[in-house]
């Protein structure tokens, strides 16, 4: 059963993604859930930050292709209006990160202002194995963290990123051990919460609009390339590979 828990407490709203047993992949229903918190959360005066985090022993496994079928472009919008949502928020996005962040659970991990990682973690670009490429900003986000050459390595190798290398890669903002994230998440949300609104706000914009002015136009080329993609007999045979637990046999069809 998949669900999102909200908690509001001392300023801090906590979204947590409840589907361990599929290591908080996205179905349709837990995707809408957290788009529409997040969403709600610039409203909230008896808020100053948002933490987002996966329950159990995972951040978020991506899209869910075992259990709702085919992929299709809805799926993308719904992580698109998730991406969206954490950028355009008047208050800071924490992600807590442990074990897996990968496909568009590494897309929405990454667009969060701060992502504090535990050495457990891993950050993977999965979409070159299914056939498709990067979404949820990505593509956007990546580069603009650890540059072009270390971006293009992770999204067409698809190369999984340890906690320690995305930290020493400039693409998390903190690196803890395992046993500490809950610790240094809430000193960091704690921090966050008693700053200046207006004054956290304005940071946020200034530099979402320097490193991310080109967000929209991403989303939407990754829109359209990935709509392309999802057609394709390649896709098909990734994603049937990927259900089956195989290697994918590719035929640029």
């Amino acid at each position: 059963m998949a669900w999102l828990e909200v908690v509001r407490a001392a300023r801090v709203l906590t979204l947590t993604l409840h589907r361990p047993e599929a290591l908080n992949a996205l179905s349709d229903e837990l995707s809408d859930a957290l788009a529409a918190e997040l969403e709600r959360a610039p409203s909230y005066d008896d808020v100053g930050v948002v933490v987002l985090r996966g329950a159990g022993r995972a951040f978020c496994a991506g899209a869910d292709i075992r259990g709702t079928g085919p992929l299709d472009v809805r799926a993308l919008d719904r992580a698109n209006r998730i991406v969206r949502a954490i950028t355009r928020c008047d208050k800071p996005v924490v992600a807590a990160v442990q074990g897996a962040a990968a496909g568009v659970g590494c897309s929405i991990a990454l667009a969060c202002d701060l992502c504090v990682a535990a050495e457990s973690a891993s950050f993977l670009l999965a979409f070159a194995r299914i056939g498709l490429m990067p979404d949820g900003g990505s593509t956007v986000s990546v580069a603009a963290s650890v540059g072009r050459a270390r971006a293009m390595r992770m999204a067409l190798l698809a190369e999984p990123l340890t906690g320690r290398e995305a930290y020493d890669a400039g693409l998390v903002s903190h690196l803890v051990d395992d046993d500490a994230l809950e610790t240094v998440v809430g000193e960091v949300a704690e921090q966050l919460a008693a700053g200046a609104p207006l004054g956290l706000a304005a940071t946020k914009k200034a530099i979402n609009a320097a490193t991310y002015a080109g967000l929209d136009d991403a989303l939407e080329r990754e829109r359209t390339g990935q709509t392309v993609l999802l057609r394709t007999a390649d896709a098909a045979e990734g994603m049937r590979a990927f259900a089956e637990r195989r290697a994918p046999d590719f035929k640029g069809e």
